[in-house]
């Protein structure tokens, strides 16, 4: 990471990246598409369990991400027992956090709920969806973790593997288990969040297998330790990386609560957009897991130059991949959503959402690429105050506001509000570590 030719490495890093979050958003539609030809009750029920979900995920990515920065300085730094032990509190924090989210599968499905309707099929469904997906969520914390310490040696193809294991084998069991194929009983919704829990199991495995072998950071998953310092400087950049990340949870539960008061579907549009535009998104998201441990290697290293190439790299790449997704959503929309069995009125509100809320793409490019950066450099409160204003102080008023001028096809238009006024925020941060860091 210290040597290559940057836009090489960059690429090298990231592909496999960006190929494994690829796979992942195909896995995210294709689950959502098979639950959809079951009923489209199910399609809301899952759509309205996506924020219980997204908070799951953000704590095992953002504590993962936050272990990843350090462990990549550490070996920048060539201080390759601190990242040892670095990479052993994670695993432990990662644990105790796995005994939590338990806890809310178990205890708290049906509550969450109830906070959004009292129809009972939809209780019924969301609440057995949430008990399985959330209940049994180990898998879904170790192999992040492997994923994340993969990543911050440098190594990006065993990730892939691991992530395209899990989500073609889920792929494989949904259509199984939801309809009863070669002899499984139909399940329905339990059938998908059982396939789920078994795909993140089977690369859980894959993940286990691989960081055995890393000769970099040769871990012990039965043996658990904890170093405070270490713990401290994972929490600073992690804690606001779940922050970033939970904060959609906080924003998706406040918009299906603003939606729902207009049409129940506008609900399920706002679920299906977000799954839909993970094609766009995930791709960036993969630019940015080979990025930021060369960002954060070379800052320890003291490469100023290599970081700025590496970063101006990434933001070109970024802008045109969601330049091109927002194209395709404005030529195609009805196309997309038709492979939801969307009846007409769910067509007719998700064309006109994912037209306005697809114009905002591009200025997301921007302000996830310099995010990246802040992470690296362990300034993540950066990225987690962009993430409030964008989403928390923004998003959800000027929608709440646009609604009550304007109706349901007003709101949509927050999207690009809420992103403006992040890239300037990042922007104004951006110009911050430019100069702490003399970046021409």
């Amino acid at each position: 990471m210290g040597v290559m030719s940057v836009g090489k490495l960059l690429f090298s890093m990231s592909l496999p990246a960006m190929a494994s979050m690829m796979i992942l958003a195909l896995y995210n539609v294709v689950d959502s598409i098979f639950v959809s030809h079951y009923s489209e009750a199910a399609l809301t029920a899952v759509s309205l369990a996506f924020p219980m979900q997204n908070l799951m995920i953000a704590f095992a990515v953002g504590l993962s991400i936050g272990m990843c920065s350090v462990i990549s300085r550490r070996l920048g730094e060539r201080r390759e027992e601190a990242a040892l032990e670095t990479a052993s509190t994670g695993y432990t924090i990662l644990l105790a956090t796995t005994a939590v989210f338990t806890m809310i599968g178990v205890f708290l499905s049906g509550p969450f709920f109830r906070l959004y309707t009292d129809n009972p099929e939809l209780l019924r469904m969301g609440t057995v969806y949430l008990r399985i997906c959330i209940g049994l969520c180990l898998p879904t914390f170790i192999l992040t973790y492997c994923e994340k310490v993969l990543q911050a040696t440098g190594d990006t193809i065993h990730p892939m593997i691991i992530q395209a294991s899990g989500a073609i084998f889920n792929i494989i069991l949904d259509p199984i288990l939801i309809f009863g194929y070669f002899g499984f009983p139909a399940m329905g919704i339990s059938g998908a969040a059982l396939a789920t829990v078994l795909g993140q199991a089977f690369a859980m495995v894959m993940g286990i297998v691989f960081v055995k072998r890393d000769r970099y950071v040769p871990i012990r998953f039965l043996k658990v330790s904890y170093n405070s310092q270490c713990a401290s400087d994972i929490f600073k950049v992690g804690l606001p990386s779940v922050v970033m990340q939970g904060i959609g949870t906080l924003m998706t539960s406040l918009m299906n609560g603003i939606l729902i008061t207009y049409d129940i579907l506008a609900t399920t549009v706002f679920g299906v957009c977000f799954k839909l535009q993970s094609f766009v998104f995930m791709p960036v998201f993969g630019m940015n897991q080979g990025l930021m441990p060369i960002l954060g290697y070379n800052y320890g290293a003291r490469n100023r130059g290599r970081m700025v190439k590496a970063l101006k790299i990434a933001l070109v790449t970024a802008l045109v991949i969601m330049t091109a997704g927002t194209l395709v959503i404005q030529i195609i929309p009805e196309k997309l959503f038709g492979l939801f069995n969307a009846s007409d009125r769910l067509l007719e509100i998700g064309c006109v959402a994912f037209r306005l809320i697809s114009l905002s793409y591009p200025l997301a490019a921007i302000s996830i690429i310099l995010g990246s950066l802040f992470q690296a450099l362990g300034d993540g409160y950066m990225s987690m105050l962009t993430s409030i204003v964008r989403q928390i102080l923004f998003l959800v008023p000027v929608s709440w506001l646009l609604g009550k001028l304007g109706g349901l096809h007003m709101i949509w238009y927050s999207f690009i509000v809420a992103e403006l006024f992040a890239l300037i925020m990042t922007l104004f941060f951006f110009s911050k570590e430019n100069k702490k860091f003399k970046f021409e």
